[in-house]
């Protein structure tokens, strides 16, 4: 075996995404801005997806204002012909597709005993199924190509129960979202595509801000900190590198691995 880089291009140089065209689910609001951002920052070309267009609007814009390449994309990533129908918006602007980031996803505290089947369906639809119609879609022109970085967004409650609230169709759904990652990453790593998936921490967003401003989030927040080593919330910033990472050339020969990113939280 050589241990020979001959022929490998500068280590920055393989962060970069110059030529590259991908698109972000949930990229409205939250995480998923920040990663359509760190994307376009990167050099990639980035359709920001939501169901919500004014936030695919709003963030695409941000974008353009920084001379970045950008669309906005309505869809609804329950609806598998949806899905299909934004990748073939994106392949008919830019040529080609390179990177999918599957980040849609909702957050639910139920009490199991409580929770309704529409509860439950709601939860794995847009969380599970979601990323898998991502996946799937995406899949289909990069193994075309031969080449593609899928990056699903899971979270360390894919692989801990959380405490002190319950969110047993949450985790359920985010451990679903890991193994469907190891899953893809294992059938189509000889044809090119890498998968792999982004577990964040407890990451302050406006959707946690305003969490925090209630009785339950008062009592619960102190309690998250407690259990982070490092104790404070990551900042979208804290997962910006992690995207960039995965959907770049330093990554190549990494597929099915899941990047957990959550200040120490799953060491306890």
């Amino acid at each position: 075996m050589s241990d020979s880089m001959e022929g490998a291009d500068p280590i920055l140089e393989r962060f970069r995404l110059d030529g590259r065209t991908g698109f972000v689910t949930g990229g409205g609001q939250g995480i998923g801005r920040g990663f359509a951002h760190a994307l376009g920052e990167a050099g990639a070309a980035v359709a920001v997806v939501d169901v919500v267009p004014a936030r695919a609007e709003t963030v695409a814009h941000e974008l353009a204002q920084k001379g970045i390449r950008a669309l906005a994309l309505c869809a609804d990533v329950t609806q598998p012909e949806q899905v299909q129908a934004m990748v073939q918006t994106v392949v008919a602007e830019w040529g080609r597709l390179t990177i999918a980031v599957n980040n849609a996803g909702i957050g639910q505290w139920v009490d199991s005993e409580q929770m309704t089947p529409a509860d439950w369906r709601r939860v794995l639809d847009i969380n599970l199924n979601g990323v898998f119609y991502g996946a799937q879609a995406a899949g289909r022109v990069m193994l075309a190509a031969g080449y593609g970085k899928i990056i699903n967004t899971a979270s360390m409650s894919g692989s801990i129960v959380n405490t002190p609230q319950n969110q047993a169709a949450y985790n359920t759904s985010k451990a679903g979202v890991i193994h469907l990652t190891r899953s893809l990453a294992a059938e189509w790593a000889s044809r090119g595509v890498r998968v792999n998936c982004i577990s964040p921490g407890y990451t302050r967003t406006q959707l946690v801000n305003d969490l925090v401003q209630t009785p339950e989030g008062r009592r619960m927040v102190p309690e998250w900190m407690r259990l982070t080593p490092m104790g404070r919330m990551a900042e979208v910033s804290d997962l910006q590198g992690a995207v960039v990472y995965l959907a770049s050339a330093a990554s190549d020969y990494m597929t099915g691995h899941d990047l957990v990113v959550d200040g120490g939280y799953s060491l306890w």
